[in-house]
């Protein structure tokens, strides 16, 4: 029953990843991808420190949520090949750039969400 959770919040958030990819924003740098990490990122941010703040957080809700929805939306290995393109391609600062914003950026959507999941 376990993997159900996983699977349908995965497909869930495989979905979502989609409808933003969906947006029309023409670049040549990966911003829709930038953007699903960070929001990725606040996301999980979100549920584990719900489940931090309420002890009554199954387990099934966290594999559906952590591990199906958010690990379904966020795009980690697409932003991975997004970066050696870039660098293949000679663009090593905005490759560089890139790497920059998604890790801090990432990592500060974590702490957001986290805070803003202590207001539930």
């Amino acid at each position: 029953m376990k993997f159900i959770y996983v699977a349908l919040g995965g497909a869930f958030g495989a979905m979502a990843r989609y409808a933003i990819s969906l947006l029309p924003v023409k670049s040549d740098f990966p911003i829709l991808t930038l953007v699903t990490n960070i929001l990725g990122a606040i996301l999980i941010g979100f549920v584990v420190g719900l489940a931090d703040n309420h002890e009554n957080v199954s387990d099934e809700a966290m594999l559906f949520l952590k591990t199906g929805v958010c690990g379904g939306f966020t795009t980690f290995s697409t932003f991975s090949l997004e970066t050696v393109n870039m660098f293949d391609e000679k663009r090593v600062f905005a490759g560089g750039l890139y790497m920059v914003l998604s890790c801090t950026c990432c990592v500060i959507g974590v702490i957001v969400g986290r805070k803003i999941s202590k207001a539930f």
